[in-house]
């Protein structure tokens, strides 16, 4: 951007639109705050640092509402550190997600060309990756700074580049030459298409299927048999034990001995493993080591032979015997016709439950055993339980320590290689030569054995998540010593999703703790989901997915990003409904209607508090100073704990009640006077735009560009060495201020001008002028109403105010009872009493017809159990609501029957 149009963007407008366009303000302001440096953070600067990276989104993906709460929450925290001194980094960038990215491309290249991956080889495979990522990988970057995410650009990291390249090979030469990592063969999660994948990768889908029961007689013992159940029949060619709970009684006795394998003949053993639950099934079960990770671990108890019968193709394997070349699935259909014929089946039963897919080609995962390079995470897993357990990392909410612990305290050795073409290549090379192994940093020459020349590269990648678990220290610099690294490891705060936190959240402590000596974060905020407005999980099979783009475009960035803020309650999921969205526009409306008030009728007044013997401060501006400090004081102390929607409450409450509807309405006669301009009309002027300009600096961590368009407009804005409201100082409380005296008095002022405005509404009085009764034995309320008398009378619209120790025979009147007081307006010749009366009635019995079947519902166990906890406590809230509506309409049809 250039300087004249960045000076024209940042100028102080005085002019303000009738209406307030989101979209133009999002479009003006981004651009300037990234031209001009705002979210550029240096190690060198003042103030304590305070550091965030951002959890790299997929370079292929595009935002989701998921990405949006958790931007938005990181956007809060750091722009009010930002404000409050810190030196504040948040550091963006993105994941090469490799086989994500493999996928996209693989797509795109077929649907062009026709071809393969193979067909191209795998250099031209991936220059047409990295191609790819030069047109079409930038999208998700776009869609962060519409968000208006105060990331600092210039810090963006790619899990590809050349810095974290250089971190990754270094991290696997070092845990290599440790002996943490190794070749060798364990159980994977194993697509025929895509290879080995983690757990997050081969998501669990509810299947129809069958549990057949298999008869495996016991040898030489004729008649004698044990049954076992299982869900994959074909998988029984594999099976070298029969496994059965140490104590169980039934089966005591054949412990040892030896059982003949249905179908192929071979003699397998029982074995006794306390990992057998006699109380399940038949309390036996089979034993295939080579496919299915709980019989992987039997097996290495009891040294049982692996038996691989399904291939990496997901082909029978000679091993299978007479089912050799067949598909894993028809296999299936072939041993369980084989086992019928010969009599060696029990019970087959339908069954539903839950199977592994790949989340790419959605084909069923095959527990596989394989070679595969793993790592060896116990000592590291150990070393962050001790960080956790002392505190040095903290979870939010609370109870997800317990979830981090029960898995690092249960982790098993990690497989970190992947069959893929893009991403980092393992740093291993072979030499056919002598058959030995040379793992370097660098591409190595020769044989570190032999010397032989002709080396061949491992040809599989690193899993995505080992470069991702690198990411709080490789994005500073590590393993060079850099001025990043020195000032903003370890960082403040990781927001994340809890799906994630096994995979990402656990590696990065123990890779953190082994290379940098430290915790790589102090807290980690866990989010909940974003769930559809019936409570279902967004995915677009469901086609109810909720594009957080269509949402800016619709209310605004402002208006979502206060929403999602508003519903992130201590890591619990959000029902998202537009009504909420929609209730939050109209606040960013109701800000910038209000501050066209205050700008059109005091825009030349300076934004100071003023309270001299002279001119001094009355109620309502003593009371809006101490509830602007209390919210203050609410606010920084709810986001000190990481409470958002407490913090976005305040704010809301504070703005849009006490500033925007009494404030400016009780300030009104003295701010808009068109009469001559007095000390007294300047003082409470810059008392207004004092409040006003305050509220922006609160709000704007939340509502970045709405607080920015109208802080720029307000008076000495271009005096202000803060070229931005993102750039001010952030409130803090100051408790002298809070004065309780003078918010129980306005307090109770404004209950009564509410009970007023309330009778005049349920009466049907329009405009009508109304006398005001107010009747209390306290001689201080009585005082209290005098003295606002001027503001009950305007704000009321009331013509006659009578204040006595008690209400006087008044005949038809409505009644109402206040902070100490009763309160009543006659309504003879206000009313048509018939017309009113049959209208109460009406009212009141709508009121109790909506009542009878939510009371119902609520005093039937059942929906208060099963139903959704949200709607419940909606359901409670709304009879609630109820009882306290046909109570006064029950008292104002009693007033006109009087």
């Amino acid at each position: 951007m250039s300087d004249s149009s960045e000076q024209q963007a940042a100028a102080p407008v005085t002019d303000i639109p009738s209406q307030y366009d989101p979209r133009a303000a999002e479009e003006r302001w981004y651009g300037v705050w990234e031209a001009r440096g705002d979210f550029t953070a240096s190690p060198d600067a003042d103030g304590d640092p305070y550091c965030i990276v951002i959890p790299p989104p997929n370079v292929t993906g595009s935002l989701h509402m998921g990405h949006a709460l958790q931007h938005t929450l990181m956007d809060i925290l750091t722009r009010r550190r930002r404000m409050q001194g810190f030196n504040a980094l948040w550091l963006p960038g993105t994941d090469h997600a490799g086989i994500a990215t493999q996928v996209v491309v693989e797509r795109q290249l077929k649907a062009d060309t026709g071809l393969t991956r193979h067909d191209l080889g795998r250099e031209a495979f991936e220059a047409k990756v990295w191609e790819w990522r030069a047109e079409s990988g930038g999208t998700i970057q776009r869609q962060i700074r519409r968000e208006g995410a105060s990331v600092d650009w210039t810090r963006e990291r790619f899990t590809l580049d050349e810095g974290l390249s250089k971190a990754v090979r270094e991290v696997f030469v070092t845990l290599y030459d440790e002996g943490l990592i190794y070749r060798g063969n364990r159980m994977v999660n194993w697509c025929v298409e895509h290879g080995a994948l983690s757990d997050l990768e081969s998501p669990k889908t509810e299947v129809k299927g069958t549990l057949t029961e298999i008869h495996y007689p016991v040898k030489d013992s004729p008649g004698e048999f044990i049954t076992v159940a299982t869900t994959r029949p074909e998988t029984m060619l594999g099976d070298t034990a029969v496994a059965v709970h140490p104590d169980d009684e039934r089966y005591r006795h054949l412990i040892g001995k030896m059982l003949v394998l249905p179908l192929l003949g071979r003699e397998i053993p029982v074995v006794a493993d306390d990992a057998v639950e006699a109380e399940f099934g038949t309390g036996a079960v089979k034993v295939t080591p080579a496919h299915d990770p709980t019989d992987f671990a039997i097996g290495e108890r009891h040294g049982l032979e692996q038996i691989v019968v399904i291939g990496l193709d997901g082909v029978m394997t000679e091993a299978a015997g007479p089912y050799a070349g067949l598909d894993r699935f028809e296999a299936r259909k072939r041993v369980f016709d084989d086992l019928e014929a010969r009599e060696r089946l029990g019970s087959v039963k339908d069954y539903v439950h839950q199977v592994p897919h790949c989340q790419r080609c959605q084909r069923v995962i095959e527990p596989m055993l394989s070679e595969q390079w793993f790592l060896d995470v116990k000592d590291m897993a150990n070393a962050t339980l001790d960080a956790v357990r002392e505190g040095r990392t903290r979870f939010t909410p609370e109870r997800w320590t317990k979830v981090y612990t029960d898995w690092m305290e249960n982790i098993q050795p990690w497989c970190i290689s992947r069959q893929l073409w893009w991403g980092h290549r393992i740093p291993a090379w072979y030499c056919d030569a002598c058959g030995s192994t040379t793992v370097a940093r660098e591409t190595p020459v020769a044989c570190s054995s032999c010397g032989a020349v002709e080396l061949r590269q491992d040809e599989d990648m690193l899993d995505t998540w080992f470069s991702s678990a690198l990411w709080p220290f490789s994005t500073l610099g590590w393993p060079d010593r850099t001025p990043d690294l020195a000032a903003y490891y370890p960082t403040t705060v990781l927001v994340t999703g809890f799906d994630i936190i096994f995979f990402w959240v656990a590696r990065m402590m123990m890779m953190g703790l082994k290379f940098m000596g430290d915790v790589p974060f102090h807290e980690v905020v866990i989010t909940g989901l974003i769930l559809d407005g019936h409570g279902e999980k967004m995915s677009k099979t469901r086609n109810n997915v909720i594009d957080p783009l269509d949402v800016f475009a619709k209310y605004g960035v402002d208006a979502t990003r206060f929403t999602l803020a508003a519903a992130a309650q201590a890591g619990s999921d959000i029902r998202w409904k537009d009504d909420r969205v929609e209730e939050y526009r109209n606040f960013t409306n109701k800000i910038w209607n209000a501050s066209r008030f205050v700008l059109m009728n005091a825009g030349e007044a300076e934004p100071e508090w003023i309270d001299t013997p002279e001119l001094p401060a009355k109620l309502a501006d003593r009371w809006i100073l101490s509830r602007f400090h209390r919210t203050a004081a609410s606010v920084n102390r709810a986001l000190d704990d990481y409470r958002f929607h407490e913090a976005a409450a305040e704010l809301y409450h504070f703005i849009w009640d006490d500033f925007c509807s009494w404030y400016i309405e009780l300030s009104k006669p003295l701010v808009a006077t068109r009469e001559a301009v007095t000390e007294e009309v300047v003082a409470a002027r810059s008392r207004i735009v004092y409040v006003l300009e305050a509220s922006m600096r609160m709000l704007s961590p939340f509502m970045p560009y709405l607080t920015e368009e109208i802080w720029q407009r307000l008076p000495g804005s271009d005096r202000r060495a803060e070229k931005s409201v993102g750039l001010s100082a952030y409130p803090v409380a100051d408790e002298g201020l809070i004065d309780a005296e003078a918010e129980s008095r306005m307090g109770a002022v404004i209950e009564l001008i509410t009970k007023v405005r309330n009778i005049r509404s349920e009466m049907n009085l329009g405009s009508k002028p109304v006398a005001l009764y107010v009747a209390s034995s306290d001689s201080g309320v009585r005082e209290m109403v005098s003295s606002a008398e001027t503001d009950l009378k305007r704000l009321g619209r009331v013509e006659t105010l009578t204040i006595c120790d008690s209400i006087p025979e008044l005949g038809m009147s409505a009644r109402d009872v206040v902070s100490g007081a009763e309160i009543a307006v006659p309504l003879a010749g206000l009313i048509d009493v018939d017309v009113e009366r049959v209208r109460l009635r009406k009212e009141l019995e709508k009121a109790v017809k909506e009542r009878t079947p939510m009371f119902a519902k609520l005093a039937n166990a059942s929906f208060v159990e099963r139903a959704a906890a949200d709607v419940v406590e909606a359901t409670r809230s709304r009879v609630a609501d109820l009882d306290g509506r046909i109570a006064r309409l029950e008292e104002l049809v009693a007033s006109i029957d009087h």
